[in-house]
């Protein structure tokens, strides 16, 4: 019998938070972002879910010719771009579109003898320094692209910094104008808005938005929930507990003694660790749920275990359903006690989980 932590992936939701992006971005063209394998959601079959998405972004070449190989036909971008005339090859090879954000892509691309138009996005930058070309540069990479026989369609992109935030507006701001200086001297299609942007900012939709975690049911914003929203969570973490420890006042439990139990309690030992995906640095006190009902994790967490206070859960036992984020328990809420983003537990999710897809509301 397999180990009875996995990971539960709801179709339906994600769906229904495909529709909410649509509702959000107007006339926009919807490019769903499905890197790092659909953020820990699985690659194929979050892109069978969400086949009304009108293109798909992924990071890593092999994922898209995978996409390609399955069957897939819509547009798809790379959104790193490409990282030598190998690789513009194979993105020829398999009608792959790239981005383009610094100068020696576009030397290998001029030295490329591509058979097929190649369609691009221009990435500026316009505040963010992370990747992209300055004002200055993107004139010169555009009026190059415009010539070159064998461009397709161009794209302009940017990607804004703090759009989650409610504080920093003026940011987004100062990287909207600075975005529009090239905008107005090419007239180009357009792509600015990610998630937090889409919910956002409407000025930013554009031609094209590129949404990425709130297709998965994690808000994109500081100050509103995903329920707020209307996400609803795509990934459920399950498991059991597997034993029962009762403490007696002092007691300590797991690695270094860190917890010590300031009444008798009752303890339940949970199958997942950090070798599953969950934070190590998760703190007692982490929220969870136990047939139900929120509890707390005490103690460090261990490679393949963790513990939680059963004190106030009498009839919680050994094969109880623990619920370690997703349904009843926001992803958000977890990670903020761990001190990290529900990015990082989306992808950090191990491959020794094992996943199962749920196709309707029944399962």
């Amino acid at each position: 019998m397999p180990r009875p932590i996995r990971a539960l992936i709801d179709f339906l939701a994600l769906q229904h938070n495909l529709s909410i992006v649509r509702k959000h971005a107007r006339n926009a063209q919807i490019m769903a972002v499905i890197k790092a394998n659909a953020y820990g959601h699985g690659l194929l079959s979050t892109v069978s879910a969400l086949k009304s998405a009108d293109a798909f972004a992924v990071l890593e070449l092999e994922a898209a010719v995978r996409l390609r190989e399955a069957g897939v036909d819509h547009p798809i971008l790379l959104l790193e771009g490409y990282f030598s005339t190998e690789d513009l090859v194979v993105a020829d090879q398999y009608r792959l579109s790239t981005v383009i954000h610094h100068k020696e892509q576009l030397v290998m691309l001029l030295a490329s003898k591509l058979k097929n138009k190649l369609n691009v996005f221009v990435k500026i930058n316009t505040g963010m320094n992370r990747l992209g070309f300055t004002l200055g540069d993107a004139v010169a990479a555009l009026n190059t692209l415009r010539s070159h026989p064998t461009i397709g369609n161009i794209t302009l992109m940017t990607h804004f910094a703090c759009a989650d935030d409610p504080l920093q507006k003026i940011e987004i701001i100062e990287q909207i104008e600075c975005f529009s200086v090239i905008q107005k001297k090419f007239h180009l299609p357009c792509s600015m808005a990610n998630s937090a942007a889409i919910l956002r900012y409407p000025e930013t939709l554009a031609d094209w938005v590129r949404p990425g975690i709130m297709l998965y049911g994690a808000s994109p914003l500081l100050d509103k929930t995903a329920a707020e929203l209307d996400l609803r969570p795509v990934m459920t973490v399950t498991s059991k507990i597997i034993a029962i420890q009762h403490l007696a006042l002092k007691d300590k439990v797991g690695y270094g003694g860190h917890f010590q139990a300031d009444r008798p309690m009752r303890i339940g030992i949970v199958a997942c660790g950090y070798a599953d995906g969950y934070p190590r640095h998760a703190p007692t006190g982490t929220p969870i749920l136990v047939d139900g009902q929120r509890t707390r994790i005490v103690g460090r967490v261990s490679m393949d275990m963790l513990t939680v206070d059963l004190t106030s859960i009498e009839h919680a036992n050994v094969g109880s359903i623990v619920i370690l984020w997703g349904k009843g328990l926001p992803i958000e809420e977890v990670a903020e006690s761990a001190g990290t983003i529900s990015y990082e537990l989306f992808c950090a999710l191990s491959s020794r989980v094992e996943t199962q897809t749920i196709m309707n509301e029944n399962q």
